[in-house]
């Protein structure tokens, strides 16, 4: 058996590694938004129809009132009497000739947009906001 004393020992080490990160600020960045109001002319076609009723004679005889007739843009309104002779007989008293024209007419309408720019600043790091001024921006951000 050996003696113990003889025995060599050998220590063994380990390195061990820490890091550690600090948050700094370098730079700040401001950004505003501006609405503002273009007013323009916007073209609109506006359409109106006019109507010319003209009375058209005929005084003859029929045997049943006709049916209202549309031939194209013009309306034939049928308008009868009744004449007592020794028979009852239908008479064609007149028609309405009633013709629809319509026109286009290009206006331009006044009307309001509102448009938004934003403008950016860069700010150095030194330059330090509170945080109350910051809220304070934002609400009057929201409030566009």
């Amino acid at each position: 058996m050996t003696d113990r004393r003889d025995e060599a020992v050998l220590p063994v080490m380990e390195e061990q590694l820490e890091i550690s990160k600090t948050m700094r600020v370098t730079g700040r960045v401001r950004v505003e938004t501006r609405t503002e109001t273009v007013d323009s002319l916007v073209p609109v076609d506006l359409t109106s129809t006019h109507v010319d009723v003209e009375r058209v004679p005929v005084d003859r005889r029929i045997d049943r009132i006709p049916d209202i007739v549309t031939e194209g843009d013009l309306t034939i309104v049928p308008v009868v009497e009744e004449r007592v002779v020794v028979t009852r007989e239908l008479y064609l008293k007149e028609e309405l000739h009633i013709r629809r024209t319509e026109r286009v007419e290009t206006t331009e309408l006044p009307v309001s947009t509102r448009r938004q720019t934003a403008h950016v600043a860069r700010l150095p790091p030194d330059d330090v906001q509170t945080d109350d001024s910051i809220m304070k921006a934002k609400d009057a951000q929201n409030d566009l």
